[in-house]
């Protein structure tokens, strides 16, 4: 009888892991979806948590390392050290992946990588807000991309822009993210939410925003073009707390058609998607790499209103005066007209709308996702 093959061994090794719904974690979730049954796999993530904690995902191992600390946006766990350096000895990978940015992660993926595993780099960002941390840590990024088999990028506007990816043209992949369609199914309780909103806002502008507060989101921009618009708009901003909450509650302070709704759950997050009539979406910097928030937006019919950030992917996710309105970085007037122009021009706003949501079913579901991440191991 014919011995079965022996299945390759994959570790990938993540930032954060789901239940965290930030863009890094919602791709290494697809990537495991990608890869099941065909591949064994374990994940090495960090945890807010101090304390460790490993669990089974069907048959995918999750090691959870528990974080001492955070130092400039940077994770620091002693755990992570020990555990990488047993894994890379005694699972032996055939393929990593890692994610990046993380620097704690890429020095120990350098130090204990063995010499025939496969490395794969998810590039998500360039590290934008750490200029220091940047120019500390910039050789050993460049010795962790020469030792890349293959880099992952999100979209063809990072590669060419990036000091980083642009010098390694040759070892780049474009797989654009992702989204989960499953994810977004509309069932009773999301259209109860769904009608009343609606009800909430009879002949009003819906405006809804997604993301964590936090400056390169750019929300501060958005709520001042609101401020510039007339009582039609009503502008909702959903998302997690952070270092710019307390500048977009006193901007939008005794403004009655500005809601900071903060964390919300999944079924409210998807109401507000699938009630507005356009998706807001000002990030600012390059921090903002491609924008899964800006896809599931797009996803509902929902004409896009961005910021041009040269260099990033958001502008490749929506396509300027096809998908949405594109208007030159930081310019609130500029804003304002492109919101006031989608209100007072429902033809517009309903064929950017449609070809939105064209634009992510062709390219930016999960199965596109899968075959293609399938196809570049199977290069490998």
């Amino acid at each position: 009888m014919e011995k079965e093959t022996e299945k390759k061994r994959i570790l990938q090794i993540s930032n954060y892991y789901f239940p965290e719904l930030g863009g890094i974690e919602k791709i290494a979730q697809a990537i495991s979806k990608a890869v099941e049954g065909q591949y064994e796999e374990k994940i090495i993530c960090f945890t807010h948590d101090k304390q460790d904690k490993t669990e089974y995902i069907g048959s995918t191992e999750l090691i959870r390392c528990g974080t001492k600390a955070v130092v400039d946006s940077q994770q620091l766990s002693f755990s992570m050290k020990k555990k990488m350096k047993g894994l890379m000895e005694s699972y032996d990978p055939d393929i990593v992946i890692i994610h990046l940015p993380n620097p704690f992660t890429t020095h120990l993926t350098l130090k204990y990588i063995s010499d025939r595993a496969k490395l794969i780099v998810y590039w998500h960002s360039d590290i934008v807000k750490q200029v220091l941390g940047e120019r500390l840590f910039r050789n050993m990024v460049f010795k962790l991309l020469d030792r890349a088999d293959r880099i992952i990028a999100t979209s063809p506007n990072y590669i060419d822009d990036s000091i980083y990816l642009s010098r390694y043209k040759n070892k780049c992949t474009v797989i654009p993210n992702c989204i989960e369609e499953n994810n977004l199914n509309i069932d009773d309780e999301t259209q109860s939410i769904i009608e009343r909103i609606k009800t909430e806002n009879a002949d009003k502008i819906i405006c809804v925003g997604v993301g964590r507060q936090v400056p390169y989101k750019g929300f501060e921009y958005v709520i001042r073009a609101i401020k510039e618009l007339d009582d039609r708009f009503e502008l909702y901003l959903v998302g997690r707390k952070g270092e710019s909450t307390s500048e977009m509650e006193r901007l939008s302070s005794g403004m009655d058609n500005i809601h900071l709704i903060g964390e919300a759950d999944h079924k409210t997050l998807k109401a507000y998607l699938a009630s507005c009539d356009i998706f807001c979406f000002p990030s600012i910097t390059k921090n903002e790499a491609f924008g899964i928030a800006l896809a599931e937006g797009m996803y509902f019919g929902k004409p896009a209103v961005t910021f041009t950030i040269h260099g990033s992917g958001v502008n490749y996710v929506s396509i300027a005066d096809e998908t949405g309105l594109e208007v030159p970085n930081a310019d609130v007037k500029a804003y304002a007209d492109a919101l006031r122009k989608l209100a007072e021009d429902p033809d517009t706003r309903h064929r950017l709308g449609d070809n939105a949501g064209r634009r992510v079913r062709d390219l930016f579901l999960s199965e596109h996702f899968g075959e293609r991440f399938r196809e570049l191991l199977a290069e490998l």
